[in-house]
């Protein structure tokens, strides 16, 4: 069962964050399967390392200290479900449904997210490196006290999404379009590509100084002493 609530600032109409409370699970320690159906199961540890379950649908699941390096989730679909501690390089999660999900303390690199769907997703701690969620659909997402590097949000759609206390290094918004996206709890702010694409977000008097040169040259100013 979940419940709403909501988080965010003046200025950007609030993400609301998923509130989860897991019913009980019953212990699971098999495998993954194309299109399997997984319903109030607990994963704990286990090794889903190159493992296929595409389509697979996980519902009331926690996933607690899993190994998912190459790991093929293309279409999964993970509703009302907490991941906690899970690790691994290039997750396939194309086109996945992620809906009233907790994602905490993750070390993720090259996970792929391209053309994936966001809805009401917190992710909290931890690092994930090159995410790639080009084309993806974020509505109701918050980062929280996590770095990302290098992440891509290249032609996604990110509405009502917050970062309160991450860092983003390399952040690339390219022919993103943003809607009530809130800048202004983000540690740090880094963008590599794609400052022209900030309108309908909002940032901090002190992150407009830092973005500064990053407009100037968008904009084709040269500044000189």
């Amino acid at each position: 069962m979940t419940r709403r609530a909501t988080a965010g600032g003046r200025g950007a109409r609030a993400a609301r964050r998923p509130e989860l409370r897991l019913p009980p699970l019953r212990p699971y320690d098999g495998g993954l399967e194309p299109d399997g159906d997984y319903d109030g199961l607990d994963f704990r540890r286990a090794d889903l390392t190159g493992q296929d379950g595409a389509g697979a649908r996980f519902l009331d699941c926690a996933l607690t200290g899993c190994a998912l390096d190459g790991t093929r989730l293309p279409h999964a679909r993970l509703l009302d479900s907490v991941l906690t501690g899970v690790r691994g390089v290039g997750t396939d999660l194309a086109e996945a449904t992620l809906r009233d999900v907790e994602l905490a303390d993750a070390r993720l690199g090259g996970t792929r997210l391209h053309g994936a769907a966001l809805e009401r997703v917190l992710i909290r701690g931890g690092r994930i490196d090159y995410v790639n969620l080009r084309a993806a659909r974020l509505t109701d997402v918050v980062f929280e006290d996590c770095v990302l590097v290098e992440p891509d949000f290249g032609d996604a759609r990110l509405e009502r999404v917050g970062f309160a206390g991450c860092t983003l290094r390399g952040a690339d918004f390219h022919a993103a379009t943003l809607t009530d996206v809130d800048l202004r709890g983000a540690a740090a702010l880094d963008l590599a590509r794609g400052v022209d694409r900030l309108a309908g977000a909002v940032i901090s008097p002190a992150q407009l100084v830092d973005l500064a040169p990053v407009f100037a040259a968008a904009l084709g100013v040269r500044v000189e002493g």
